[in-house]
């Protein structure tokens, strides 16, 4: 178990500021956070890199805040994957395990092991140079898990790899981890789908906070807050500054929002989120196609409302002409509200959150 209390950083181009959290063996923690949202910093300052202000690290219970780096069985796997490009593949892997004393042959037989598991064991006395882009990053993750940390940590890993490599590596990673099951495994990243296919526990940061933590479905259909919600949202969620009057929803004055199965607060100001399956072809609500992209098999539109702009997203590519009007209907069912101070207040006649 790795617990940390009360991490804050100085000094640093992103700081951390009063970050708890307890990590249980065994489980796949992915962090989601945009760029500079403190999730490299939490685990340099995990590492012992960067230096605390305030805050402890227990592992298994003992404080190791002040432990030496080479002292905390960790191990950290940057975006910029790093090889020695002078070692051969194999050597490369057992090169840890030969600093950690084993003999020369037990090194190469665990080292061997590994890279058979991340699939390249015909590649042993390659070079780094003579692998693809994804197989230096696999020499790099082996390498990483051959030591058996306690703690293993990747920093977006798939980051720099182009999509297909990513989509390949980010379906085999469970099954790369799965023997490391003394560990706590770290996984940063900034897109919110890695993240809820790959963790156990999804941990939202922001600003050097974490602000939400938990099962990532869970977090995705409730959203504790406005910025949660905003930045596990892929394409992005919209969101408008409401209000409710007389047990009615409204956009903006004139423009009565539809909230069939909400319970609506008091009367007072909302911001009223959308998220892009809320919106459809076809409705009472009139709106200008501002911009048209295809993403994968879909196709996402941008649209200019007269109280405010809102991202649709229809499956199959279509072509939608910037400029052009078109009318669109909004489902209540997929409608969020968070109230002034930014928490999730949106109930429903079926449920209470």
């Amino acid at each position: 178990m790795l617990q940390i209390d009360h991490l804050t950083t100085a000094d640093a181009k992103v700081t951390l500021d009063d970050v708890s959290f307890v990590f249980e063996a065994g489980k796949i923690y992915t962090i989601l956070g945009r760029t500079g949202a403190g999730k490299t910093e939490l685990l340099r300052a995990l590492m012992g890199l960067n230096p605390l202000t305030v805050g402890t690290v227990k592992l298994d219970e003992e404080d190791i805040t002040e432990r030496p780096i080479r002292a905390r069985n960790m191990s950290l796997v940057y975006q910029q994957f790093i090889n020695y490009p002078h070692l051969s593949v194999l050597d490369n892997v057992a090169f840890p395990l030969r600093r950690q004393g084993k003999d020369k042959a037990e090194a190469h037989a665990l080292a061997g092991q590994m890279l058979t598991t991340v699939g390249l064991g015909e590649f042993l006395q390659r070079r780094p140079a003579q692998l693809s882009g994804g197989q230096q990053q696999r020499v790099a993750l082996a390498r990483a898990m051959v030591k058996q940390s306690r703690i293993l940590m990747l920093d977006e890993p798939l980051a720099n790899l182009d999509y297909k490599l990513r989509e390949q590596l980010r379906e085999e990673f469970p099954r790369l981890v799965a023997d490391n099951v003394e560990s706590v495994i770290l996984y940063t990243t900034t897109e919110p789908r890695e993240a809820m296919e790959l963790g156990n526990t999804m941990i939202v940061m922001h600003d050097g906070r974490v602000i939400a933590s938990g099962a990532p479905a869970d977090l995705f259909a409730h959203p504790p807050t406005k910025d949660t919600a905003s930045v596990i949202s892929d394409p992005p969620i919209s969101f408008i500054s409401g209000f409710v009057r007389d047990n009615c929803l409204y956009f903006s004055e004139g423009h009565l929002a539809p909230s069939e199965g909400l319970l609506l607060p008091a009367d007072g100001p909302v911001t009223i989120a959308l998220r892009p399956d809320a919106i459809e072809p076809d409705g009472a609500f009139n709106a200008q196609i501002g911009l048209s992209e295809f993403s994968g098999s879909q196709t996402i539109i941008h649209l200019d409302f007269d109280f405010g702009r809102a991202i649709m997203m229809v499956d199959g590519i279509e072509a939608f002409t910037a400029g052009n009007d078109i009318s669109v209907s909004i489902r209540s069912e997929h409608i969020m509200l968070f109230a002034p101070d930014g928490g999730n207040i949106t109930l429903r006649n079926n449920q209470n959150g």
